[in-house]
């Protein structure tokens, strides 16, 4: 006899085998033990009768979660006996012999109760347990199988895998990098890379013609729902002589298409996807990731309301902002607290307020219809599509603060309104991103992406042109809300490179010490190259419905970037500190004041 999964038994009725796998659940009628037993392909029921003297004491001692290998024949199952809820329902095994290969601690969460309620930290602290849940099973299933299509498509398309280093130098990227010191060489410190970006550029001028690889990733950022703290992993890739960004998307929206279909199940919005200028998306979304599932663009009624009596819109023109309205299907029937609720948000991402009329079936309605004229309200209408049962919501101030709130709100109310059908994913390319913007902070010019982006305009651009005029060959590729990957056609061009970085502040030294090798590389005779990077995580929230990226990896930080099952970060001893030539110093926190 040999060992068959749990969903080979159905195949395998009349006939002698063997089965493993963890104690789902015991049940003891009196007469017979049940045990259903579960491996990663399901669960099958075993019998254990009495006649079988020494498996039905060993029975009766176990328990939940204990390793079992069980060995008899599959029968049938009796008809009042069937289960209709589990693919091997209609069958058992019905055992001869019994072995308990480990025994197990009764476990801190329940295995066999997927939908139950559990603290986040107590299931990372035992997410082996955890990653026996179906769910989770199934989760690395398919990532498992979507990365292998990712590497068959890739090489089908001519693409050449290669691992570029994990230990690097610190550049500036956009985020915190993570520091490794050297025992060699001290006072030195080795960077984890936040992406392969100079490796690849390198691979390129290198005359690989199409590199790609699924790359880790490692930023020192803050936690979100859709951020992996530390870590993550991407579909690194890149190609040389690439026209124009076209060429980029006619590799990467095919395997999209692919993968939407037949990993989510899902139906494509549009084909190909829609190409939106960014400063387009923002002007009608408020957001360079809107969800696009629905329409709900933002109308532009300045000049309907520019000399209103309603002095928040004509005081917000003649202080040289704009107003700004859309129109939420359906929203008539948002009740008078979830208004506020969406108000109190308007108001913490800065706006003085929402004002908004409610299209009722006996004519609009709102606070604010007194001050407007009958001829204003029907432009407003008009101008943003509204009709009976719609809500039309308003910003008035400053464009960005106008664009960023309504953004806001529109998000929320494509919840609230349940506008997001489930079996569509909306995939776009946002394009023409800025290739500078105003770090209010630091009071200077930043890099808005990607700082290796080729400038629209190349050198002439950024000599003559207002920076923060200036747009990049910056693309972004976005689905359902989500922000999958950021890409660019590359500076390969050491003049371009010198004067993109010495309007954000970096002189010729400091591009040398930080990008010393891409520099000589480009000098050698650099091909024009571009490409871009997809998140695997993200790709796999997407497909599942997942709003929790933490749920689609196998062992993530929590919410506190922190590892709870490996307790990670944790102090080292003195000696390793040592071999490092470094010394920590924590400054203590001030007492306070009693």
């Amino acid at each position: 006899m040999s060992r068959i999964l749990a969903s080979e038994t159905v195949k395998n009725i009349g006939k002698k085998a063997i089965v493993a796998g963890w104690v789902n659940s015991r049940r003891d009628h009196g007469g017979l033990i049940f045990i259903d037993l579960r491996d990663h392909t399901g669960i099958i029921q075993i019998t254990i009768d009495p006649k079988t003297e020494k498996e039905f004491h060993l029975a009766e001692r176990v328990r939940d979660e204990y390793v079992l290998e069980a060995s008899g024949s599959i029968e049938k199952r009796s008809p009042d006996l069937v289960n209709p809820n589990i693919p091997t329902g209609t069958v058992e095994l019905r055992v001869e012999t019994l072995t308990v290969l480990n025994t197990s601690k009764t476990p801190p969460i329940q295995v066999s109760k997927p939908d139950e309620k559990v603290n986040e930290d107590l299931r990372l602290k035992y997410r082996f347990l955890d990653l026996r849940r179906p769910k989770m099973q199934e989760m690395l299933a398919r990532r498992h199988q979507m990365i292998q299509h990712i590497h068959r498509y890739m090489s089908d398309r001519g693409f050449i895998e290669v691992h570029t280093p994990i230990l690097t130098n610190s550049s500036p990227e956009g985020a915190r990098d993570f520091l490794v010191p050297s025992r060699l060489h001290p006072g030195k410190f080795y960077a984890l890379p936040q992406a392969p970006q100079q490796f690849k550029q390198l691979l390129m001028t290198g005359g690989v013609p199409k590199y790609y690889q699924i790359a880790p990733c490692f930023r020192d950022e803050d936690p979100r729902a859709d951020r992996s703290p530390g870590e993550f992993y991407q579909l690194d890739l890149e190609m040389s002589f690439p026209k124009d960004p076209e060429d980029i998307f006619a590799e990467v929206e095919p395997l999209m298409v692919e993968l939407t279909e037949k990993f989510a199940g899902k139906k494509v919005w549009k084909k190909p996807f829609p190409r939106i200028p960014y400063d387009e998306i923002m002007d009608k979304y408020g957001s360079d990731r809107p969800d696009l599932r629905f329409d709900m663009a933002m109308s532009d009624v300045t000049p309907i309301v520019a000399d209103s009596k309603f002095t928040v819109f004509s005081q917000a023109v003649k202080n040289g902002g704009v107003v700004k309205a859309m129109s939420a299907p359906g929203g008539a029937k948002l009740t008078r607290s979830q208004i506020d609720d969406l108000t109190a948000r308007a108001i913490k991402e800065g706006a003085k307020g929402l004002a908004y009329i409610v299209l009722d079936k006996d004519g609009p309605r709102s606070p604010i219809l007194k001050f407007l004229s009958d001829q204003e309200k029907e432009q407003i209408i008009k101008e943003t599509g509204g009709k009976t049962g719609d809500i039309i919501f308003f910003g008035a101030d400053a464009k960005a603060k106008v664009n960023k709130v309504l953004g806001v709100i529109r998000a929320l109310l494509g919840d609230i309104l349940d506008l997001k059908d489930p079996n569509l994913i909306a995939w776009a390319w946002i394009t023409d991103f800025p290739m500078y913007e105003f770090n209010e902070h630091d009071r200077k010019i930043d890099f808005s992406h990607n700082p290796f982006s080729m400038p629209k305009g190349g050198l002439e651009a950024l000599k003559s042109q207002d920076p923060l005029t200036i747009h990049a060959f910056q693309y972004d590729i976005i689905a359902n809300g989500l922000e999958l990957s950021s890409g660019a056609i590359r500076n390969h061009n050491p003049e371009i490179m010198y004067k993109a970085f010495e309007i954000a502040g970096y002189d010729k030294k400091q591009v040398d010490d930080k990008f010393g090798a891409m520099i000589r590389a480009f000098e050698y005779g650099a091909p024009p190259h571009g490409g871009i990077a997809p998140g695997i995580d993200r790709l796999m929230m997407l497909f599942h419905d997942e709003p929790n990226i933490r749920e689609v990896i196998a062992f993530p930080k929590n919410g506190s970037a922190e590892d709870v099952m490996m307790n990670a970060p944790s102090e080292v001893d003195e000696k390793q500190l040592k071999d490092l030539h470094i010394k920590v110093s924590i400054p203590k926190k001030p007492k306070k004041e009693k």
